[in-house]
Parts: C-alpha cells; structure tokens; sequence
C-alpha cells in the first residue's frame, strides 16, 4: 500500500474508532510490518505538530489513539455548551402529540395514526430528549414503546401529563385527514 494511502487509512481508523488501536492491527490492516507502521505513525505525529493541528496522536504501550490537542478543549467546551436549536416541524410536533396523548405507544400505532412512516420524526424526538424508550411491548416482535420524558414537559411548561390540553374528536380526524394528504403528497411526487 503506498505510503499516503496508508496514513489514510490509519487517520481513518483511528477517527471511527475514538479510542486506542494496537499498533499491530493498525499493521495488519496496512499490510505493513510493525516497524514500517511505527514510523507512519511517527510522521502522521509530526505533521500534525508541525501543521499546529487541532489533533495529535498520543501512544500507549503499544497502541496510538487520535485526540483533540489539549489547547483545543476550551473550543470544544464553547461549543458542547452551546444549546442545540431545536426544529419542530409539523411532521414532529403530530407525532409528539401522538406520543403524548397515547403513550406508552409503538412506532406502528404512531403510523397507523399518522398514515406515514414516523422514522424520522421519532429519531428527532429522541434525539431532542422529548421522548424516550419506555421498553417493549409484551407481543410478537417485542415493538419499543414511546412516551415523553420530563424534558418534554419542561419544553411545553406543563408539570404532569395530565396538565395536557383536552383533545377533541374533531381534532384527531383533523390530524388523521392532514397525514393522508400528506401520504397523497408524497405519492404525487
């Protein structure tokens, strides 16, 4: 393997996996010796010294890991800090509501509701801490089960769930009529 191409692959192992590699599968996966894959490692070290990178490679016995330059960490503390936009678009906020009216709920009856898959909604949700896994359903294929969590209600300024606004017939057929013009929207298209 040539030589830049194999420093390639080693920053890319390395980057994936966030924690120390024996210098011996770093070797193996080069098809190189150790010694050939010591002095890779050695230059990477140097250039990034030398480039005044925001990484470094740090060794241990016999392993390296890819880290952050120590004179990098308050940049990433400004950042880890810095509070995250949430974006609830339509299609997020119904399948909250869902979750939030009729939790625990699986991801099928969220769709059967909605009429649409909800992948990506659910994946937002959990990813703002709206939601959370509350286990599994006691069926075939055991189906996670979704309710709200406390940083739900936080958001939405109400302390329990029952605090939650009465939802009328009328509203849900809203929302059940909404999902299929939405599923139409996405045939059309």
């Amino acid at each position: 393997m040539e030589k830049a191409r194999a420093e390639a692959v080693i920053e890319a192992v390395l980057f994936t996996m966030g924690e120390s590699v024996e210098i011996s599968r770093l070797a193996e996966v080069i098809e190189e010796d150790t010694k050939t894959t010591k002095e890779i490692l050695r230059e990477m070290e140097e250039r990034y010294r030398q480039e005044n990178r925001g990484i470094a490679l740090v060794r241990f016995d016999n392993a390296v890991q890819l880290c952050t330059k120590e004179d990098m960490y308050e940049y990433l503390i400004r950042i880890a800090k810095a509070p995250r936009k949430m974006t609830l678009t339509d299609t997020v906020l119904e399948t909250l509501s869902i979750i939030a009216y009729k939790q625990p709920v699986t991801r099928m009856e969220i769709e059967r509701v909605r009429g649409v898959s909800c992948d990506h909604a659910i994946n937002k949700l959990l990813e703002y801490d709206l939601i959370t896994e509350l286990g599994r359903l006691d069926a075939p294929g055991r189906p996670l089960l979704f309710g709200t969590t406390e940083q739900f209600l936080r958001c939405f300024g109400v302390g329990s769930l029952e605090e939650l606004p009465e939802l009328n017939p009328l509203q849900m057929e809203e929302f059940r009529q909404q999902a299929e013009a939405e599923v139409q929207l996405q045939l059309d298209i």
